[in-house]
C-alpha cells in the first residue's frame, strides 16, 4: 500500500508488515529497502500512482540485508540496471539474507507470539522467507557522508541488528529512515509503539540500544522504520520509547 509524503519527497510503501521507501531527488529517485519479493508488483504501481516511469530509479540502498528487507532488490538490479548499494559488514547476507545472527532462537517466538501469527502467514504468503540472493553489489563504509543517489542520504551507522545496519539522513526534509534500527512494530511479537526489533531477529540487543545515539543526534522530527507507522514526535521521543520498552 502506498502512502505519499510520509515525509518531503519520500513515500512509503507497505507490504507484509514491512516498510520500503521511494524518494525524489533532483536527479531521480532512489529505492531504499526492498520489502518482500511481492513488492515489485507495488513498485510498478507506486510509480504509475506518482507518475514516474522505471528510467527514473538511480539506485537501490538497503538500510541492511534481512531477508524481508531486500525482496525485490536483485530483480531490481537485474532487469532495471539499478545499483545496489549497502553497507560492506552486511553484503555477506546479500547472497545469504536467511543466515543472520541472532540472539535466541526464531522458532520459540514462532510457537510462543500468538498475537504475531497473522504477521509469520502474511510473511509465509508473500514469499517474504524466500528472496533470491543479490548477485552484485556497490559496497559503501563508514565514512558518514552522503550516497551519491538521489535525495543525498547522510549514513548513520546504527549496528545492532545487523552488524552493517544503517539509518539513512536526510538534514533538508527533517526526517530519518531509520530500518530496524527502532520499529514502531516488533514483527515477532506484533507489539507496537517504539521499540527495538526481538532477539529472534537481532544481533546484538546492546549495541543496538548503544546506537540509537547516533539516532537521536540526527535530531530528526520524522522517523520513517521498517515496520510500523511513521514516527513524527520527534526522534528524542521515540528512542527513549525504544530503550524503555527495549526487545522482546
Amino acid at each position: 500500500m502506498l502512502h505519499t509524503a510520509v515525509a518531503p519527497g519520500i513515500h512509503r510503501i507497505e507490504d507484509a508488515y514491512t516498510n520500503w521507501y521511494l524518494v525524489e531527488g533532483d536527479d531521480g529517485l532512489t529505492i531504499v529497502d526492498a520489502g518482500v519479493p511481492s513488492s515489485w508488483a507495488s513498485l510498478q504501481d507506486a510509480l504509475r500512482r506518482l507518475g514516474r516511469r522505471p528510467d527514473e530509479l538511480r539506485a537501490l540502498v538497503l538500510t541492511h540485508a534481512h531477508f524481508d528487507h531486500v525482496g525485490f532488490a536483485e530483480r531490481a538490479r537485474r532487469e532495471l540496471g539499478i545499483p545496489v548499494y549497502v553497507h560492506e559488514d552486511d553484503a555477506p547476507l546479500t547472497r545469504h539474507p536467511w543466515r543472520y545472527d541472532h540472539e535466541r532462537p526464531r522458532s520459540v517466538y514462532f510457537a510462543t507470539q500468538v498475537p504475531a501469527l497473522p504477521i509469520v502467514a502474511t510473511f509465509v504468503r508473500h514469499r517474504a522467507f524466500w528472496p533470491p540472493p543479490i548477485q552484485e553489489i556497490v559496497r559503501f563504509g563508514d565514512d558518514g557522508g552522503a550516497l551519491p543517489v538521489p535525495g543525498a542520504p547522510r549514513v548513520v551507522r546504527t549496528p545492532g541488528h545487523t552488524i552493517g545496519h544503517c539509518s539513512l539522513h536526510f538534514p533538508d526534509r527533517d526526517a530519518v529512515i531509520a530500518g530496524d534500527a527502532v520499529v514502531t512494530l516488533d514483527p515477532y511479537t506484533a507489539r507496537r509503539g517504539p521499540r527495538l526489533v526481538a532477539r529472534a531477529a537481532t544481533a546484538d540487543v546492546e549495541r543496538n540500544t548503544r546506537t540509537l545515539d547516533a539516532l537521536v543526534a540526527t535530531g530528526a522530527r520524522v522517523v520513517l522504520t521498517g515496520h510500523g507507522e511513521p514516527w513524527t514526535e520527534g526522534v528524542e521521543a521515540a528512542v527513549v520509547q525504544a530503550r524503555a520498552a527495549g526487545a522482546a
